[in-house]
């Protein structure tokens, strides 16, 4: 391929939204909410450049887009291969506007069961990736007083056990990006947060064989149990980038938790706390696990030493 996917099939009649002709990066496009999201940004008009781990799954996902695309396999936990990533996407679509840390991944298990590097892993995707990302496309977004959503999770509204890195680097990416904003805002360039609940992406499909996120899940009022699909919640986040919201809540009844964050630890860790006492430390150390197809995809591809970016 010469770079693009989906020139020449350009959408004769994209809605004419604020989103038209401009060029977002997604991270963690190959699948799940990357995909989805990188789907309907391309139906609104933009140009996408997918960026992940997975090269035959992310460039399938960008030939399938109606618009202009690039195809990068990078490791966002790598700066050397996000600049590099970073100079593909200007030069062949041009400066970024839009900007989404959504690569992520997952581990289920005790803390004191899972191997650090493991857990580390973790922390480096969802967090340190994230300010990779935002470091190697600052300048494009400055130039074009662009938007930066930084995907966030409710695991930053109360921690979980048995869930340790996650809801940790989930919570350090929020803070992360209420710092960039403050930061940000008077070079003209916004940055969001997506709160994303129960979105039904291969992370969550085995839910129901981690004890506490069941327990957490059935605990909560029917219409929060629900799983979305990912192209409901790139439904939000679009209206979200299109706004340049500093917060977007899929599902958007999230909102109205903010207030309550404060009491949210204390009932997750009497749930929590009651299911655990069910089970012995044998079964939950044998509930360590990266989640997820893409999770362990990416695992995989990092205890492999492949860090290497490809540019489709």
């Amino acid at each position: 391929m010469n770079g693009f996917s989906g020139a020449g099939r350009e959408r004769r009649s994209a809605p004419d939204t604020p989103l038209r002709g401009r060029v977002a990066v997604v991270t963690g496009a190959a699948r799940g909410v990357g995909e989805a999201l990188s789907r309907r940004l391309s139906d609104a008009g933009m140009l996408v450049a997918l960026l992940g781990r997975e090269e035959e799954t992310l460039c399938r996902a960008a030939d399938s887009l109606p618009n202009r695309t690039l195809c990068v396999e990078a490791d966002v936990t790598d700066p050397a291969a996000l600049e590099s990533a970073a100079r593909r996407v200007e030069d062949a679509l041009g400066p970024a506007s839009v900007v989404v840390a959504n690569a992520g991944i997952a581990v289920g298990g005790p803390f004191a069961s899972t191997p650090a590097d493991l857990w580390q892993r973790v922390v480096d995707v969802n967090l340190v990736g994230a300010a990779h990302t935002a470091r190697a496309f600052l300048p494009q977004l400055t130039r074009t007083r662009g938007y930066f959503l930084q995907i966030a999770s409710t695991a930053a509204f109360g921690a979980a056990p048995m869930m340790s890195a996650y809801c940790a680097s989930k919570a350090g990416a929020e803070s992360f990006a209420q710092a960039l904003r403050g930061e940000l805002e008077p070079d003209g360039v916004t940055v969001g947060i997506a709160y994303l609940h129960w979105t039904g992406t291969d992370m969550v499909a085995g839910i129901d064989d981690h004890p506490v996120l069941r327990a957490l899940r059935r605990n909560q009022p029917r219409f929060a149990r629900r799983v979305h699909t990912p192209a409901q919640v790139a439904d939000w986040l679009t209206t979200g980038i299109t706004h340049r919201s500093h917060r977007v809540y899929a599902p958007p009844w999230l909102r109205w938790c903010q207030p309550l964050r404060p009491l949210f630890p204390a009932a997750v860790a009497r749930i929590s706390r009651r299911e655990l006492r069910t089970r012995s430390r044998t079964e939950l150390a044998a509930d360590v696990g990266v989640l997820g197809v893409g999770g362990r995809a990416d695992w995989s591809a990092h205890r492999s030493g492949s860090r290497s970016p490809t540019i489709r």
